[in-house]
């Protein structure tokens, strides 16, 4: 039996629910297909559950440091993980609830759950159903990758997904892969009292940032007592005893580390192994992320794939703009585009490192002038008051018309902060906008005209 709709929309995701809000408010007839769990990565796997797991590791941290802030503590902070997970599944829960309720209860709305498979450019199967539609929406997301490593298939190890139920302490906590996620877990982890050490194959930690950043971040990690393993060559999993370990090839050190625990964090896969895209014609990379254009539509006219299965965009900010394009494109008569968008994103360890637009190191290679400022974090009040003063900011700007063509801040509140300039970056305004704003004391958005007073011409001979 088949089903006619004005479009259907696969997965739940952080774009698909707000595009099936937005099509039947139009009138459209919609089809929305979810296999597992409304919400998708963020609220049930990704940002949500893990971010409120740092905030637990952040209060446990504070706590220690009590002495610091004049408050004194007799008894030592012990970290109960099943209530940082009871906290975390509440949270979680209420996000999920919410999504599938606003969709089951949406008008003109149909919701099928089940596995989605294409059977023509213009249908699809789930189960023993069948669903048309001339506009079909792919938003299925991303799971994390298990690299092809020796000793993976025969040796326990924990994902970005599967740690996050883990109820007891690991006694150490080997990460391996020394980007966004590793880290993150790392120091979280560390801050409920495991041991942790990082192995990651490149010869610094978050390998595609600026090297100066590189070093802070490795800095801030060594002092919370984080033990790292760089330079890491044929990596590989094995087992000791009881025990679980990593075997690598490095400059120095020890060829293993032993621990109780692996974290594999390297990387993410798109969810498009079962989507049957053959069959509809849809082109995809030798990574599975789905081909589009700059509109998002895929190489079949009527197909869209939004989110992190279309490889432009790992984020939920960049997923929900995602659904803004497309939306807007087409209810809208609009012509927005991926590439009007800035990139900006945000690495969640604490403090946090905020970044938007192009890098210095990105800024170096495009050869242009420049003009560059920094600061401290410990020149900043804010950050003095709140004992929290690792990290700086810096800033880059065109040398020629002005426009700021990027900037970073490790630091507290960095995540926040920085959107005073990405607004700027948007408005398409001088960096003097900014430069001469009055900001709000004490904050640390306050520093950033100061620091843009102090701009001086980029070196372009260091590399």
């Amino acid at each position: 039996m088949r089903q006619d709709f004005d479009a259907i929309i696969i997965g739940a995701g952080q774009a698909g629910p707000s595009l099936a809000g937005r099509l039947t408010q139009a009138g459209w007839t919609v089809a929305m297909v979810e296999r597992k769990l409304f919400g998708g990565t963020c609220v049930n796997v990704g940002c949500t559950p893990t971010k409120a797991m740092v905030a637990s590791a952040h209060a446990a941290h504070i706590a220690r440091r009590g002495s610091d802030f004049g408050v004194v503590r007799k008894e030592p902070v012990v970290v109960d993980m099943k209530q940082v997970l009871a906290r975390k599944n509440a949270i979680v829960m209420k996000s999920r609830t919410g999504v599938e309720g606003w969709l089951r209860g949406m008008e003109r709305c149909t919701v099928f759950t089940g596995a989605a498979r294409f059977e023509s450019p213009k249908e699809i199967r789930v189960g023993d159903q069948v669903l048309y539609a001339k506009n079909i929406f792919l938003n299925v997301g991303a799971r994390p990758s298990i690299p092809d490593m020796p000793g993976v298939r025969e040796v326990p190890f924990l994902t970005s997904t599967t740690i996050l139920d883990l109820e007891e302490l690991p006694k150490h906590l080997i990460v391996v892969g020394g980007s966004y996620v590793g880290l993150e877990f790392a120091q979280m982890y560390r801050r409920f009292g495991a041991e942790v050490t990082v192995v990651e194959r490149k010869s610094r930690l978050i390998p595609n940032e600026d090297e100066d950043l590189s070093s802070a971040v490795q800095e801030i990690l060594q002092s919370e007592g984080i033990q790292l393993r760089l330079d890491a060559n044929c990596i590989r999993l094995e087992n000791d005893g009881g025990e679980v370990a990593v075997g690598l090839d490095c400059l120095e050190g020890h060829p293993q580390v032993v621990g109780s625990r692996i974290l594999l964090a390297a990387g993410r896969r798109p969810n498009t192994d079962d989507l049957g895209l053959t069959a509809a014609g849809v082109k995809a990379n030798e990574h599975g992320y789905i081909t589009v254009d700059d509109q998002l539509q895929t190489s079949v006219p009527g197909i869209w794939a939004i989110g992190d299965c279309n490889g432009r965009g790992a984020f939920t900010h960049t997923s929900y703009n995602d659904f803004e394009i497309v939306a807007d494109n087409l209810l809208d008569k609009a012509s927005r585009r991926v590439s009007d968008r800035i990139p900006v994103s945000a690495l969640y360890i604490d403090p946090p490192l905020a970044q938007v637009g192009l890098t210095e190191t990105q800024v170096r290679q495009s050869g242009r002038a420049a003009l560059i400022g920094t600061r401290p974090m410990t020149k900043i009040g804010r950050a003095v008051e709140k004992g929290e003063t690792q990290g700086f900011m810096k800033v880059l700007v065109d040398a020629e018309n002005k426009k700021i063509l990027g900037a970073a801040i490790l630091g507290t509140g960095g995540d926040e902060a920085i959107h005073c300039i990405l607004s700027t970056m948007y408005a398409g305004a001088p960096y003097t906008t900014l430069s001469h704003a009055v900001h709000i004391h004490p904050t640390v958005s306050e520093l950033i005209p100061t620091m843009l007073q102090s701009i001086k011409p980029l070196d372009t001979s260091v590399k």
